[in-house]
């Protein structure tokens, strides 16, 4: 970001037809911005421009006051919003922002009003950092997309006509709407504004796997990864003790097998398949043990994962989640890291299963020692930033955040074991009010907004 910022408080009055395009702000304001009063400026909020006035006044220093028809015309509702604001010198445009809009697909209209199921919260968490840092913020859905979005005023969500955003922050829960029709007009239609749009797709975990193993760098970190067919489930079941079989579209420790191999070369598996009702078989041979999966994979796709033997919490299975967020220089930084541990006779962690979160070093610390514990959560954060950097790099698209498992061996070597484009927002341990997670989307989302508005003035 090579660009500075100005917070401002817009605030609307009654003022007089003649003066609705007047903006007022006080004579250090002017001349910070580089106005001149009584010149013509134009007011980009949005994708909207509209032509106003400037007018000294003696008001706070950060302050400018508006008409009300003013704040109408950009869809905006009635009240003081804070902004960020540069001004464009070759168009000799203020720009306010960013207005963000968080897409979902889980809006639930109840008599108490919107609520965005899983999301709700970090949805509050957002609006309330926006309003602290300077922005407009709302929720929409992709079928209301520039006619109806969720703005939040005095703790209630209402729904109203939003300005067109300078960012959208996809929160998409289904990758199957990924692929539909309506879906992706949508998607054109973003684009053609020219809108960034992050996250902007679920990332299967073939194509995670092909980015990070192309990578020299990387390759010891992977388990043995292989698409699925017999040729190769018959080759890695015989080579490796523990298999993971995992859906490519997976998520929330869905859909999967684990395979293990016994002594006498006999072969027993688990799964978290919801319409096998026996969870566990076995011992069966290879032959056996292929025609037992076979019919419930079908055509779907599926990776063959090696299993590595993790560090344990108390005999549960344990991995860890770190967040990472882009930062200011197209970096990456680690907002948050979770040790999860799995329920009682699951043999995945995720939360959705029965798992619960700990602090990663007092996790750890039940294992092995404390230096070795720093030790390896430092390792395990510099894997985790540069698996981001690599899969930006590699993959289409713009990549906001992933949240990163990772899996420690006896040895304290760590695993990249999963990768996830739209990490849970329930993995951060809440005692704070706006998480760090929270606090690099808002960041993020103003980076792109302005970025944006720059680049399109320099064209």
């Amino acid at each position: 970001m090579s660009f500075s910022l100005t917070s401002i408080l817009i605030v609307p009055k009654k003022l007089t037809d003649k003066d609705k395009n007047v903006i007022q702000m006080s004579a250090q304001l002017c001349k910070q911005l580089q106005l001149n009063q009584h010149s013509e400026l134009n007011i980009s909020i949005g994708r909207k421009t509209i032509p106003a006035i400037v007018q000294t006044e003696d008001l706070p220093e950060h302050t400018i006051h508006v008409s009300e028809d003013f704040m109408e015309s950009f869809y905006l509702p009635i009240h003081p919003i804070k902004f960020q604001a540069m001004v464009l010198p070759e168009g000799q445009t203020l720009k306010l922002g960013p207005v963000a809009a968080l897409l979902t697909d889980s809006i639930e209209n109840k008599h108490t009003g919107p609520k965005f199921r899983s999301i709700h919260l970090f949805c509050e968490e957002l609006q309330q950092g926006f309003s602290e840092n300077g922005g407009f913020f709302y929720v929409f859905s992709y079928e209301q997309f520039l006619s109806q979005g969720y703005y939040c005023e005095d703790g209630k969500w209402t729904a109203a006509q939003l300005p067109v955003p300078d960012v959208i922050y996809n929160r998409i829960h289904s990758r199957a709407r990924e692929y539909k029709k309506d879906f992706k007009h949508f998607r054109e239609k973003v684009a053609q504004l020219l809108i960034p749009f992050f996250n902007d797709r679920f990332l299967s975990k073939w194509e995670v796997y092909e980015h990070l193993k192309s990578e020299k760098s990387l390759d010891s970190y992977l388990p043995e990864t292989k698409l699925f067919s017999k040729e190769h489930f018959y080759d890695l079941a015989q080579k490796h003790h523990t298999l993971f079989l995992k859906p490519i579209h997976g998520s929330q420790g869905r859909n999967i097998f684990k395979v293990t191999r016994t002594p006498d070369s006999l072969y027993t598996f688990e799964t978290s398949l919801k319409s096998l009702a026996a969870k566990k078989g076995g011992p069966f041979s290879l032959d056996e043990l292929y025609q037992q999966i076979k019919p419930f994979i079908h055509d779907r796709i599926y990776i063959i994962q090696q299993g590595i033997p993790l560090l344990s919490y108390q005999s549960a299975l344990m991995d860890f989640r770190v967040l990472c967020h882009q930062n200011l220089d197209n970096g990456w930084r680690v907002t948050s890291t979770v040790a999860r541990i799995a329920a009682n006779q699951e043999f995945v962690s995720n939360l959705a299963r029965g798992g619960t979160l700990t602090r990663p070093l007092n996790a750890l610390r039940t294992c092995i020692s404390d230096n070795k514990s720093i030790e390896v959560l430092a390792q395990m954060k510099e894997l985790a930033l540069e698996t981001a950097s690599i899969l930006n790099r590699n993959s289409r698209g713009i990549i906001g955040e992933l949240g990163i498992d990772i899996g420690v061996d006896h040895d304290g070597k760590p695993w990249l074991i999963e990768v996830n484009s739209k990490p849970s927002k329930n993995f951060e341990d809440g005692l704070t009010k706006i998480r760090p997670s929270a606090k690099a989307i808002i960041q993020f989302c103003t980076i792109l907004a302005f970025d944006t508005a720059v680049i399109k003035e320099e064209i």
